[in-house]
C-alpha cells in the first residue's frame, strides 16, 4: 500500500510539493461539519417563525385596523389596474394579510394587491389574450399566474437561495419602481377624466399622455369626482405633512390622518355618487357616471383552481418578470422596514411566506400579492409589536366583504382612479434620492435613469430586465476590470504638534495627482520605498476574470521604472526576442535617465482587499513573476502581507510562493515577534518560540523585568514569559503587515549576480533529483 501511496505521489508530482503545512480539505469539512437532525429542526424552526415568539405575546399588541381601513378602498383600486373586478382585489387583501403572519419575519410588512403587481398582472392578461382571444377568463388567467408564481417563490425560499435577489442594486429597483409608477399614473388619468373607453389604456406612458391630451375636450362628468377626489387626497397629504412639521408633537396624529384619507375620500365620493346618480337613472339602467355596481357577496367559487396545460405553456414567458417584480418589491419593503424598526429579516423566510400566501391564494380566486410599501409605512407607524396584527387586518377585509357590497355599488369608478395615481406617488424617487444615487455613484444613477426611460417608453418588462441587466453588467464590470495601486511610503505623526513619533503608512504614488486631493493632500510628499522594491496593492480578490489585468499592470509598471538587469547594449539585433523594441541599428544608447532607474529585486503585494484567489490567478502571478524575473535577469523575491485567509495562503505555496529557494536566504528574511499566550506547542515546527525567563537578571526584581518584557513584546499587550513567530516560519515571504513585508524586501538587497533567475533554473532536472525548488506551474 506505501508502494502504492508513493507511486501515486510521483504521477501527481505531490513528492516534489514543499513541505509545508497549509489548510486542509480536512480542514473545511471539520469547520463546516453537518449534523442532519440539528439542520432538520433549525429548519424547521426557521420555516415557522411565529412559534418563537407566539408565547409572548400580549393582549396590548392588538393592531391592524388602521390598515384595513386604507386596504378595502387600495384593494380594490388595484384590481382595476389589473383590469379584474373590484372583489377580487378583495379577496387579494384577505388572503396576504391572514396567511402571511404565520411565516412572516418581519412585523410591518403588508401584503396585498399592490399598483406594479397589478400592473404586471393586466399585461399578462393582455398578452394571453392577445396570442388566445376569448379563450380564458381574465380571472382564471390571474389565479392561475398567482399559484405558479407562488409555487416558484415558495421553492426558492425552501431552497434557501434567496440571496439571488442581492444581485439587483437598489438604484435598479427604485428605477423601475419609478417608471412603473408613471406608467400607472398615466393609464389612470384616462380613467379619472371619463375617457378610458374611448382609446386603449394599456399602451406605453408616453402613448397615454398623448392620447389624454387629444381627448380632453371630450371629459365627462366623470372628471367632476375624479379630479376631486385626487385634489382632496393631495390637500389632506400636504395639509397634514405641513401640520406635522408645525406640531412635531402632534405629528404620529397627522401621520394617521393622511394615510386614512384614501377612506375618508372613498367614502365622501361614494355618498357624492349615490346622490347624483340614484334620482338618474335611465330607461336602459345605466347612470350619468361610472360606478362599480354589483360586487358579489363573500369569497365566490373557493376551491383548487382548474390547471389547463395550455394555459401554463401560455404564462410560461410571463412568470419570470411576475416572479422578479414579486420578489424584489417585497424584499426591499421588508429590509428597509428592518432598518428602520431595528430588526433583520430572513429573505430566504420572506420568500416562503409569500410564496404560501400566492399559493393558498389561490384557492380562494385571488391574484399575485406582494409586499405593500404605502401599507406597510402606516402599519409600522402604528406601533405594531408582531406579525400578528394581519389577522385584525384580514378581519376588516371580512367585515367588507360581507357587510358592505351593497355600498360598494355606488363607487365612482374616477374616484378609485383618483386613489391609484395618489398611492402611486410615493413610489417615485424623489429628487432628493435620485441626487443621492449620482453622488454615491454616477454609474448607479445612470443605471436608475435607464431603468425608468425602458419602462416609461417601453414595457414593464423590458424595464425589470433592463434594471437586471444593467445591475449584472456593472457587477461583472467592477470584477473584470478593478483597478491596484503601486504605493509609496508616507511618514505621519499623531498627536502634540511637537511630537516627534512618526510611524509610516503606505499610499497609492497617485496620491500626488490633483484628482486624489479630495481623499489625501495632493501636496503630501509620497516616497518611494528603497531602490529595487515595487509594492502594489490589487482593489479586490484577485480571481480568473480580473487576474491577467491586474498582473499585467504590475508587469508594465516595473518594465516601465525599473532598469532591465541585463545590459542590452551589445546585443545584436538577429539575437533579440521579436518583441524587443530596439532601433533597427540593434545598438541601444541608454539615457542617463534609464541608466539611473534601479534593478528590481523585489516586489510586496499587499492582500489586503483580497477575500479570495483562484487556479487561474496564481498562474497569472506564476507568469507574472517569470516575466519580472526575465526582465530583471535575476532572481526577484515576492514578498506577501495580509494574508488572512487560509485557503489564500494554500493556493500561494502550491504556486510556489512564499517559501525562499535556499535555506540561506531563508536566514535572511526577518521574522515578526509577538508574546505567547498559554503553554508552548513544541510539537509545531513552523513556529519559532523564545523563553525570555532566561534572559532575566537575578538581580532585576520581578517588576522592572516585566515592565522590559511588556516594552519588548508590544505596548499594547501584556507581559507574558515567552515569544515567538507571529506567521509560519516555513513561509518567511508571508508576512502579517504592510510595514514588516517592505522592511522586509529593503533588508534583503540585491541577491548575487551569479544566482540565475529561479524561473529559469527551476528546470524538470532538478525535480527529478528531488531538490527542493518550487513548482514553476500549476
Amino acid at each position: 500500500m506505501e508502494r502504492i501511496k508513493h507511486t501515486a505521489r510521483r504521477v501527481i508530482g505531490a513528492d516534489k510539493v514543499p513541505q509545508v503545512s497549509t489548510v486542509s480539505s480536512q480542514d473545511f469539512f471539520r469547520e463546516h461539519r453537518f449534523s442532519p437532525t440539528a439542520f432538520v429542526i433549525d429548519y424547521l424552526r426557521r420555516l415557522f417563525p411565529i412559534l418563537g415568539w407566539i408565547r409572548r405575546y400580549n393582549i396590548t399588541w392588538l393592531m391592524g385596523l388602521t390598515v384595513g381601513v386604507i386596504l378595502v378602498p387600495q384593494s380594490m383600486s388595484y384590481a382595476k389596474i389589473a383590469t379584474l373586478a373590484p372583489q377580487y382585489g378583495l379577496y387579494s387583501s384577505f388572503i396576504g394579510v391572514f396567511i402571511y403572519c404565520f411565516f412572516a419575519t418581519s412585523k410591518d410588512v403588508s401584503i396585498g394587491p399592490v399598483a406594479v403587481m397589478s400592473l404586471e398582472v393586466a399585461t399578462v392578461i393582455g398578452h394571453v389574450n392577445a396570442k388566445h382571444p376569448n379563450k380564458w377568463a381574465a380571472p382564471e388567467i390571474a389565479t392561475t399566474l398567482a399559484l405558479f408564481c407562488g409555487f416558484i417563490t415558495l421553492a426558492i425560499g425552501l431552497l434557501r437561495i434567496g440571496w439571488v435577489v442581492e444581485f439587483i442594486s437598489a438604484p435598479a429597483v427604485a428605477g423601475f419602481m419609478t417608471g412603473s409608477a408613471i406608467t400607472i399614473a398615466t393609464q389612470q388619468v384616462p380613467g379619472l377624466l371619463g375617457l378610458s373607453a374611448r382609446f386603449n389604456t394599456r399602451a406605453a406612458a408616453y402613448f397615454e399622455i398623448i392620447h389624454t391630451l387629444k381627448n380632453l375636450h371630450l371629459a365627462t362628468k366623470d372628471a367632476a369626482f375624479g379630479v376631486m377626489g385626487l385634489f382632496a387626497l393631495y390637500f389632506i397629504s400636504l395639509s397634514t405633512k405641513y401640520l406635522g412639521r408645525r406640531y412635531p408633537n402632534r405629528a404620529r396624529m397627522f401621520f394617521f390622518i393622511s394615510n386614512a384619507r384614501y377612506g375618508f375620500v372613498i367614502i365622501i365620493l361614494t355618498l357624492a355618487s349615490y346622490l347624483y346618480c340614484h334620482p338618474r337613472k335611465d330607461k336602459k339602467g345605466n347612470y350619468p357616471i361610472s360606478i362599480l355596481k354589483t360586487v358579489p357577496k363573500g369569497f365566490q367559487n373557493v376551491g383548487a383552481p382548474p390547471i389547463d396545460k395550455s394555459l401554463l405553456a401560455a404564462l410560461a414567458p410571463e412568470l419570470p418578470v411576475a416572479t422578479i417584480i414579486m420578489l424584489l418589491e417585497h424584499i426591499a419593503i421588508g429590509k428597509s422596514f428592518g432598518r428602520i424598526n431595528g430588526y433583520k429579516i430572513d429573505p430566504n423566510q420572506e420568500l416562503v411566506a409569500i410564496g404560501v400566501t400566492n399559493t393558498i391564494g389561490s384557492l380562494f380566486n385571488a391574484y399575485p400579492a406582494t409586499g405593500s410599501f404605502s401599507r406597510t409605512a402606516v402599519k409600522s407607524k402604528s406601533g405594531v409589536r408582531s406579525p400578528l396584527a394581519g389577522l385584525f387586518t384580514g378581519a376588516t377585509v371580512i367585515i367588507a366583504l360581507y357587510a358592505l357590497t351593497s355600498a360598494f355599488f355606488w363607487i365612482p369608478s374616477a374616484g378609485l382612479s383618483a386613489i391609484i395615481i395618489a398611492a402611486v406617488g410615493d413610489l417615485v424617487a424623489s429628487p432628493r434620492v435620485v441626487y443621492n444615487f449620482w453622488r454615491v455613484n454616477p454609474l448607479e444613477c445612470i443605471i436608475w435613469w435607464a431603468a425608468v426611460l425602458v419602462t416609461v417608453f417601453s414595457s414593464v418588462e423590458n424595464g425589470i430586465y433592463t434594471a437586471i441587466a444593467a445591475s449584472g453588467a456593472l457587477l461583472i464590470i467592477r470584477i473584470a476590470r478593478p483597478s491596484g495601486h503601486i504605493l509609496g511610503r508616507v511618514l505621519i505623526r499623531q498627536g502634540a504638534e511637537r511630537s516627534k513619533a512618526f510611524r509610516e503608512v503606505f499610499v497609492p504614488i497617485e496620491a500626488n495627482r490633483p484628482v486624489y486631493g479630495k481623499v489625501i493632500n495632493p501636496h503630501i510628499k509620497v516616497e518611494l520605498p528603497a531602490p529595487g522594491v515595487v509594492i502594489f496593492r490589487p482593489e479586490v480578490s484577485v480571481l480568473y476574470p480580473n487576474s491577467s489585468l491586474l498582473t499585467g499592470a504590475l508587469v508594465d509598471y516595473i518594465k516601465t521604472n525599473t532598469r532591465r538587469g541585463k545590459d542590452m547594449t551589445g546585443v545584436k539585433l538577429a539575437d533579440r526576442p521579436w518583441n524587443d523594441p530596439a532601433p533597427r541599428s540593434g545598438h541601444v544608447n541608454l539615457t542617463d535617465e534609464e541608466r539611473a532607474k534601479p534593478v528590481l529585486h523585489a516586489v510586496v503585494l499587499d492582500f489586503t482587499a483580497v477575500s479570495s484567489i483562484d487556479t487561474t490567478a496564481v498562474q497569472a502571478l506564476i507568469d507574472s513573476r517569470g516575466d519580472i524575473e526575465r526582465w530583471a535577469d535575476r532572481e526577484v523575491t515576492f514578498h506577501f502581507c495580509h494574508i488572512l485567509s487560509p485557503w489564500i495562503r494554500r493556493g500561494l505555496v502550491a504556486g510556489g510562493f512564499g517559501i525562499p529557494a535556499d535555506e540561506r536566504r531563508r536566514a535572511n528574511v526577518p521574522i515578526e515577534i509577538a508574546p505567547i499566550a498559554g503553554p508552548i506547542n513544541d510539537d509545531d515546527p513552523e513556529f519559532s518560540y523564545h523563553d525570555l525567563r532566561g534572559e532575566r537578571d537575578d538581580s532585576e526584581d520581578v517588576e522592572a523585568a516585566e515592565q522590559r518584557i511588556q516594552v519588548n513584546a508590544s505596548a499594547a499587550s501584556s507581559a507574558t514569559d515567552f515569544e515567538g513567530s507571529l506567521v509560519s516560519t516555513a513561509t518567511p515571504y508571508f508576512h502579517f503587515d504592510l510595514s514588516s513585508a517592505v522592511s522586509a524586501a529593503e533588508a534583503e538587497g540585491y541577491p548575487p549576480k551569479s544566482s540565475p533567475p529561479a524561473s529559469l533554473s527551476r528546470s524538470e532536472d532538478s525535480i527529478e533529483k528531488g531538490g527542493a525548488e518550487t513548482v514553476p506551474h500549476l
